[in-house]
C-alpha cells in the first residue's frame, strides 16, 4: 500500500472545550467554535507496510514510544477496523510549532493522522466522518479537519458529535498573534485536565451558560463584529481558565508574563485599538486582532517582558492531502 502524506493546521478556539461527557468517546461537554491556524501545521505521512510487528512513531525525527504512540495506534485501530485490514502502520510527523504548549499541536496531529491514514488504507471518508474519527484521538482535532471558522457541535453520541464550517477561511481577514511565554510540554496535558473538570463547582455554570456563549460568538463571526468577538471571546476564555484553578487538584496554566499580556491587551483595547485574548490548556496567549494590525500587535507583544516569540497566523483551510506517493 502507498504511503499518503496529509497536512492540517491547528485551532484557536473562541469557545472552549473543556471537559467530556464521554471519555472514551470524548463527547465534549459543550459546543465549541475555533479558528483554523495557516502557516502553523502537522505533516504526518502513514504507510501500512506488511513487514511492520508494530505500529512506529517517529515525530520530528525522534522515534517516540509509550502512551503517545498508544494513542495513534488507537486511532490507527479504528481505521483498520473499517478498512478490514491488520497491517501495522509508520506513521511519520513534524510540526512547525512547539508542541504541548497550548497551541492546539494534538489537534493538528490526530486531524492529519485522520486524513492520512484512512487514504493510505484505501478508505475515502467525507468531512463529517473523518471529523468523527479526529475527535476520537483529540476532542479539538475534529475541528481542524474542515477549513476557516468552524464549529464543533457537543451531539448526542458518536455518530453526531462532528465539527463543520460556519464561514470559510476568506470571510473575514482575522490574525492570531501567540505571544509565545512558554514552549515547554505542559506537566499535565488536556487529556487529564478533561477529566477533573467536573471537580470544579464552576464547571456546571459555564456549560449551562455555553449556548448563549455559542450564539454571540458564532453571530459575532458571520457579523464580521470584533467588538462582540472580543467580550464574548475573553469571557469563555477566563470562564475555563477558572474552571481550571477550581478543579481538584487545581491547574494553573498562566504565568506572570501571560498575565502581563492579557492586560497589555485589555488596555490597547480600551485605547482603541481592536485586539482580544484567548488562552487555551497552556502559558501562551492567543492576540486577536484583523490582520491588517498584525505587524502592529506583533512588534507590541515583543516588547512585554517575558514574551520570548510572536507566532502569527492567519485564518487556514482544511485538512488536505499533500503528496500521495
Amino acid at each position: 500500500m502507498e504511503p499518503v502524506t496529509a497536512l492540517a493546521h491547528p485551532n484557536i478556539a473562541f469557545i472552549k472545550y473543556w471537559g467530556n461527557r464521554d471519555d472514551e468517546l470524548r463527547l465534549p461537554s459543550n459546543g465549541s467554535l475555533s479558528m483554523n491556524l495557516d502557516g502553523l501545521f502537522t505533516r504526518t505521512t502513514v504507510s501500512f507496510q506488511p513487514s511492520l510487528p508494530l505500529d512506529e512513531l517517529i515525530i520530528n525525527g525522534h522515534e517516540i514510544t509509550g502512551p503517545a504512540l498508544e494513542r495513534v495506534s488507537f486511532m490507527l485501530d479504528l481505521v483498520r477496523g473499517a478498512a478490514k485490514m491488520n497491517q501495522r502502520a509508520e506513521v511519520i510527523s513534524e510540526n512547525n510549532f512547539p508542541a504541548g504548549a497550548g497551541i492546539a499541536s494534538s489537534a493538528s496531529a490526530f486531524a492529519a493522522l485522520a486524513l492520512a491514514a484512512t487514504r493510505a488504507a484505501g478508505l475515502d471518508w467525507s468531512e463529517r466522518e473523518l471529523s468523527r474519527l479526529a475527535r476520537r484521538g483529540s476532542g479539538s482535532a475534529c475541528r481542524s479537519i474542515p477549513g476557516g471558522f468552524v464549529e464543533w457541535q457537543a451531539g448526542t453520541s458518536d455518530e453526531d458529535s462532528f465539527a463543520f464550517s460556519i464561514a470559510p477561511a476568506d470571510h473575514w481577514a482575522l490574525a492570531d498573534c501567540i505571544a509565545i511565554v512558554s514552549a515547554a510540554h505542559k506537566k499535565t496535558g488536556s487529556t487529564e485536565g478533561h477529566a477533573i473538570a467536573e471537580t470544579s463547582p464552576l464547571q456546571a455554570a459555564r456549560v449551562a451558560d455555553a449556548p448563549r456563549r455559542l450564539d454571540l460568538c458564532r453571530a459575532a463571526i458571520l457579523n464580521r463584529d470584533f467588538d462582540s468577538l472580543a467580550s464574548i471571546v475573553e469571557l469563555d476564555s477566563d470562564m475555563m481558565h477558572a474552571v481550571m484553578m477550581t478543579s481538584s487538584p487545581a491547574l494553573h496554566y498562566w504565568q506572570s508574563a501571560s498575565i502581563a499580556v492579557m492586560e497589555s491587551v485589555r488596555s490597547w483595547r480600551r485605547d482603541g485599538t481592536p485586539a482580544c485574548y484567548t488562552v487555551d490548556a497552556g502559558a501562551n496567549v492567543h492576540v486577536l486582532c484583523p490582520e491588517n494590525d498584525a505587524q502592529e500587535i506583533a512588534s507590541r507583544l515583543r516588547e512585554i517582558d517575558g514574551v520570548k516569540d510572536v507566532l502569527t497566523a492567519r485564518v487556514g483551510g482544511p485538512a488536505e492531502i499533500v503528496e500521495n506517493s
